[in-house]
């Protein structure tokens, strides 16, 4: 089972199944298809919450490439350059309301060490919809 933490505004739209899927680095293991995974916000600190324990649909390679002053530049998913209008419904899928909103939440968190351009690879992990968790299930007390 593979745990991920996610800042808090994504919870809610994990918790609505509006965001179901992460964009991470290649760095350690990730889930693999028809693993269950545990989706948490605040995960290390005495804020945690689990968001639910999906299962993983798929996982495969994404780069992404956003230039300052341009929404973005190409969306490569699984060897498969996206379409504009592909592109946003992929954002949507990531919990964002459009590329440029992706673009800006990229540029604040992972700005380039140099230039005017971000140049990502990494994976694209999908779960299924999220079923909603118990007080149990997190541990707090009832």
């Amino acid at each position: 089972m593979v745990a991920y933490s996610f800042k808090k505004g994504f919870g809610l739209p994990i918790l609505a199944s509006t965001k179901a899927q992460t964009i991470r680095a290649d760095l350690k293991r990730h889930a693999r298809q028809g693993e269950e995974l545990q989706l948490y916000t605040g995960m290390r600190t005495r804020h945690c919450t689990l968001l639910g324990r999906p299962t993983c649909l798929s996982v495969m390679p994404v780069r992404l490439c956003f230039s300052e002053g341009r929404a973005t530049e190409l969306f490569d998913v699984g060897g498969e350059l996206l379409s504009p209008a592909r592109m946003e419904a992929f954002v949507r899928a990531d919990g964002v309301e459009s590329v440029e909103d992706m673009a800006r939440f990229w540029w604040a968190e992972h700005p380039p060490e140099e230039g005017d351009r971000i140049a990502f690879e990494g994976l694209l992990i999908r779960w299924q919809p999220l079923v909603a968790v118990t007080a149990a299930d997190t541990g707090a007390a009832t």
